[in-house]
């Protein structure tokens, strides 16, 4: 039996087997590992390419929108360079946000992703950015080109979100963001990842 080019006999692994997106960095692949409904971190785990409970939230805070991660992409040497003060990248692939009017329940889905902005965290030193997009035929945000466009207290959701979902009573926080930055540095943020990922896993 013949299988289209398009078949996977296998479940491809959602970070290595995957393509980017259609017009990265602008419009980019998205695997949600997290929903705004989730009150437990999940993530995928790098070896079989499942989805792992890492830990439950102990806030209340919840997701103010859908979380995963970009394809073939990893935060290296080259990321960690566009963060002032930080060592390197925290050796993962880059983070994206996703807005969406439409309420996504589901993780482990792939979207298309446009980026517009982006939140410059340093976890322990390492740069952690969590590039910020919307969802690519959302009715809604379709309007929508950059950060500044997006009303003020999503932003402020999604920095309130980061800031606290890894505090830890009694332990030393070490997370850290900055203000949010605009379309143009996201991009450059993708780019570099891209990069990076090729440095690491080769083409």
């Amino acid at each position: 039996m013949a299988f289209p080019p398009s078949f996977y006999r296998w479940r491809p692994h959602p970070w290595h087997g995957l393509e980017v997106g259609p017009n990265p960095p602008t419009l980019v692949h998205a695997y949600i590992e997290i929903s705004p409904f989730d009150r437990v971190k999940y993530e995928v785990d790098k070896v079989t390419g499942y989805l792992r409970v890492d830990r439950p939230h102990r806030s209340s805070s919840q997701p103010p929108s859908l979380y995963g991660f970009i394809p073939r992409t990893y935060c290296g040497n080259r990321v960690g360079a566009l963060m002032p003060n930080a060592i390197g990248g925290d050796h993962d692939p880059l983070d994206i946000c996703v807005v969406s009017e439409r309420p996504i329940t589901k993780s482990e889905v792939i979207l298309n992703a446009r980026i517009v902005g982006g939140l410059p965290m340093m976890d322990s030193d390492e740069a952690d950015d969590k590039i910020i997009a919307i969802l690519e035929n959302d009715n809604l945000w379709s309007h929508v080109h950059d950060i500044s466009e997006l009303p003020e207290i999503l932003v402020e959701r999604l920095h309130h979100y980061f800031t606290t979902y890894k505090m830890i009573p009694g332990q030393e926080h070490r997370v850290f963001i900055g203000p949010a930055y605009g379309r143009a540095h996201a991009r450059s943020v993708v780019e570099a990842a891209i990069l990076d990922y090729k440095d690491e896993y080769g083409d």
